[in-house]
């Protein structure tokens, strides 16, 4: 019942969710808040598949990791916005509160399954499932289950909810580098992926040209592809 409980059938559920409002976390990233519905419920790392319906556009429904926790009583959704955005994007910039979108899920495996030490790598936008995953763990008070390191790679030296990351680092075991490029970020792997080629999870979440090269690499370093879960996004 795994794969059904946390893909099938919350795939098939469609529901209408209520816009509350939106927030600039960086020049060019927009968080949007929508209301949880009483019965919906989700693993911190999941991705929903959001759909505009307020107005007709071309490929109306586009996958997006859910970046609030179960915990905080509230659906968030977290983009990239540059200028002359998408369609899809343009429509969720035109939302305003009460008007709904349509949301299927929140589906996938990108959530921790064990109390085995995982090791998260973000890359840029895709720290977006991973802060899901610790706001839950901050909010069960469960840091010191088992020992959590985050490798955060921007280039724009941005790093979205530093401030939250490092209250939830300080008041728990999670271990935070920020990191400003992939050399850097490589330099830290050399160091510690050996300690998770036997037990425990590396988890990646990024572009699809971060995400899959560096899991090839990982691969080559003797990780098993058991032991590595990916959420390649894809712009658009």
């Amino acid at each position: 019942m795994g794969f059904l409980q946390d893909n099938l059938i919350p795939f098939l559920r469609q529901r209408e969710i209520v816009f509350r409002e939106s927030r600039r976390e960086a020049d060019d990233v927009v968080s949007f808040l929508f209301d949880k519905p009483d019965d919906l419920a989700w693993k911190a790392g999941q991705y929903g598949l959001l759909m505009i319906t307020h107005k007709k556009i071309k490929n109306a429904t586009k996958p997006f990791s859910v970046s609030s926790a179960p915990a905080e009583n509230v659906i968030r959704i977290t983009t990239v916005v540059r200028d002359n955005p998408s369609a899809f994007k343009r429509a969720l910039l035109e939302l305003s509160p009460g008007m709904k979108v349509t949301l299927r899920g929140p589906v996938g495996p990108f959530y921790p399954t064990d109390k085995a030490p995982v090791l998260f790598i973000a890359g840029g936008i895709g720290i977006t499932p991973i802060r899901s995953i610790l706001k839950q763990i901050e909010a069960e008070g469960s840091g010191g289950e088992r020992q959590i390191r985050l490798l955060y790679v921007d280039s724009h030296r941005r790093h979205l909810f530093k401030d939250e990351l490092d209250r939830i680092a300080d008041r728990s075991a999670v271990s935070i580098d920020y990191l400003d490029s992939r050399d850097g970020l490589y330099r830290e792997l050399d160091r510690l992926a050996d300690a998770y080629r036997k037990d425990g999870s590396i988890m990646i979440a990024g572009p699809q040209s971060m995400v899959n090269p560096l899991a090839a690499e990982l691969t080559n370093r003797k990780i098993p592809k058991r032991n590595i879960v990916k959420d390649a996004f894809f712009g658009y």
